[in-house]
């Protein structure tokens, strides 16, 4: 258990650049989070490092130094997303309580989320017979998504240097509308079917279920906002109406079309 209030005290740590700027919490401070809990958890865990458990806390370590370090470029070369992070009902200074209450609920989901390697590799140490074949499913699930991931923001950052003022509908787009956040969804879920094999507790079940229900809601959540814009600037667009028709909005197959509608996703 002393793991878990280690790892928790870095997450309060990094997140804690959200104080700089609101939406750090949920961006930047997200990313350096889950890269620092990754690293934390390796080195804590040095002794009972496996090939797979190295491989996923690797595919995590490099997912959220290479999402800080997108989401930072992006702020400084991009006018339109600078447009979108500094809008008033986002800019305006939070109340003190709200910002506490966020900074704890963002720390202790990163802890939630990056738990399940955390589990596997504390209960192999105490002599537990973890399934390692589940951690190599899960490794191998979770580099898949963050490929995923890389490919559509390479595409889409393409395609609006080629057309800045057009949505973005080919490649990982024709498949599913947010494939970035199809791609972490994806991640997540390789991480989280680590458990299988790694003999949790109870309560281990659940803080790692809160930790994935958690990021699935808010990656659910971006979807919705995403569309939200996306109808603002191209909703009188014929060709943008029947695009989103015929093409699901997060997860590939699943006829979800959209979320617009759903208030509880707004967070």
């Amino acid at each position: 258990m002393e793991h878990l209030w280690t790892l928790l005290a870095i997450s309060f740590a990094i997140s804690a650049v959200g104080w700089i700027y609101f939406v750090y919490f949920f961006s930047i401070g997200y990313g350096l989070s889950i890269s620092a809990l990754a690293a934390a958890t390796a080195v804590i865990f040095r002794d009972h490092l496996t090939i797979p458990s190295a491989i996923l806390l690797g595919v995590l370590f490099i997912y959220g130094i290479r999402l800080a370090t997108y989401l930072l470029i992006r702020e400084r070369k991009s006018a339109s997303y600078k447009k979108i992070l500094y809008q008033p009902e986002i800019s305006q200074r939070k109340p003190f309580f709200v910002m506490v209450m966020i900074w704890i609920s963002c720390a202790l989901l990163y802890v939630g989320q990056i738990s399940p390697a955390t589990f596997y590799l504390a209960n192999l140490a105490d002599g537990a017979a973890v399934n390692e074949w589940w951690m190599w499913a899960g490794a191998v699930v979770a580099a898949l998504g963050v490929v995923i991931e890389m490919i559509a923001d390479a595409q889409k950052s393409a395609a609006k240097k080629i057309n800045p003022n057009r949505f973005v509908s080919h490649g990982l787009y024709r498949i599913v509308r947010c494939p970035n956040y199809f791609g972490e969804v994806l991640m997540w879920t390789g991480s989280f079917i680590v458990c299988i094999g790694a003999c949790c507790t109870a309560w281990q079940w659940v803080i790692a279920a809160l930790g994935y229900i958690g990021i699935v809601y808010v990656m659910f959540s971006g979807a919705r906002r995403l569309e939200l814009r996306q109808l603002e600037v191209y909703g009188n667009d014929p060709e943008f109406q029947a695009y989103i028709k015929r093409t699901p909005i997060i997860l590939p197959l699943v006829p979800i079309y959209s979320v617009a509608k759903h208030k509880w996703l707004q967070a």
